[in-house]
């Protein structure tokens, strides 16, 4: 696509994957999961149409280590092409030409590495900790997401193949916290550790059992939980027997602002949908009202949305239900990238009337709604929560 363009191309369901996730990850077929020694959702037509991987840039101990070499298995007629790092791959970190080949790299491009640094730190909103992930990046392509701001113009799923490390540490961190003392907005009485801060841990199952080893690490945990944020329905995950010590959050936001900036997920009633499969599959299940976006009729969009939470789900899903809000963050540099290949997605996301200048933790230079805009939305959709779905505990809102 022309940088600039003004409209997608007619065929953008079939360039987006979006053909690939109507049908195959309805939470229908939560219900129909054969059992773990059948076919797998991740052997289907529908994930290989979401990952069609043609080249695998590995670092070499990555792609010789065991999980490495079960990856490079699934994908037998991929191109490896040897990396000495990771966060070093020309071909895709700061190569400008990748802009209008943004979704296809995508899915199209994995790279296997081994995280080096593992550090745990506090976070205290949609977690007490944030874990080191198994993956940083996704095949999806949300508009809005920060994680491609670090790497430059192309951002596929990196998987991290020395999990057991990862394992080993979070077990050492878990041990050291003890039994929580206190309860918090995080939960009443578990440590929560956010295992996919930058990736999606239901995509990373279609790849490789990194979510699959997490999940049933924790299970053996009884004073933490696991917790990752999704958008896409993967049945594969109902298999894992999580006895309660994971919390997925599925993300959710209006299906029309959906469709266009939530590129190659999952549709909303979807994830909606999979609540109570996931429920009786053993997850702890909360929601993520995020990224709220404003524009015009924004409110009457998410009174629709939180109607169809309440007509849809089930009351046991609604009993131990929560969720967050989030507002809106955006970036400047992820903006001029946006243009080159969504352009009418930042016709919603860049609002230089109602943004403000605001640093991140991380220092990096993002826009986030003025602050008094930002109070009057929050404010609104908490009233909006409480007409609609009141039985839907608000963990926290910023």
């Amino acid at each position: 696509m022309r940088p600039g363009s003004s409209a997608l191309p007619d065929d953008c369901d079939a360039l987006f994957g979006l053909d690939a996730l109507g049908g195959g990850t309805a939470a229908g077929a939560g219900s129909e999961q054969p059992p773990a020694a059948g076919p797998l959702f991740r052997d289907s037509a529908a994930a290989h149409r979401l990952l069609p991987v043609r080249t695998v840039y590995a670092e070499p101990a990555a792609a010789d280590s065991p999980r490495g070499r079960q990856i490079l298995a699934r994908y037998p007629a991929a191109r490896v092409v040897p990396v000495d790092s990771h966060w070093r791959v020309p071909e895709l970190h700061g190569n400008e030409g990748n802009v209008e080949r943004w979704v296809r790299v995508k899915g199209e491009t994995l790279v296997l590495g081994e995280r080096k640094t593992l550090t745990t730190r506090p976070n205290g909103r949609s977690a007490d900790w944030i874990a080191p992930g198994p993956s940083n990046g996704c095949a999806m392509a949300c508009v809005y997401c920060y994680v491609p701001r670090r790497k430059g113009y192309a951002n596929p799923v990196t998987v991290f193949t020395n999990i057991e490390r990862i394992i080993a540490h979070l077990g050492r961190h878990i041990a050291r916290q003890g039994p929580k003392r206190e309860p918090n907005q995080c939960d009443e009485s578990a440590w929560v550790y956010d295992v996919g801060e930058n990736g999606d841990c239901s995509v990373d199952a279609l790849i490789s059992d990194n979510t699959a080893d997490l999940v049933h690490a924790f299970r053996q945990w009884p004073t933490a939980k696991a917790s990752f944020a999704t958008k896409f329905v993967n049945p594969d995950l109902l298999a894992l027997d999580p006895r309660g010590r994971t919390r997925v959050r599925f993300s959710l936001m209006p299906a029309d602002d959906s469709r266009l900036l939530d590129v190659r997920t999952s549709p909303v009633a979807d994830r909606i949908a999979a609540a109570a499969d996931f429920l009786d599959a053993g997850y702890e299940v909360h929601f993520n009202l995020s990224p709220v976006v404003l524009r015009p009729g924004w409110r009457e969009a998410w009174g629709e949305l939180l109607r169809q939470l309440d007509d849809v789900l089930p009351e046991r899903v609604k009993r131990q239900a929560a969720a967050e809000v989030i507002m809106l963050t955006h970036n400047r540099e992820l903006h001029e990238v946006n243009l080159g290949w969504h352009p009418r997605a930042e016709e919603l996301l860049w609002q230089p009337g109602l943004q403000q200048g605001k640093r991140s933790e991380n220092g990096a230079l993002n826009v986030r709604y003025r602050n008094g805009v930002k109070a009057d939305a929050v404010d609104a959709l908490r009233r909006l929560v409480a007409a609609h779905a009141p039985w839907l505990r608000i963990r926290y809102a910023f």
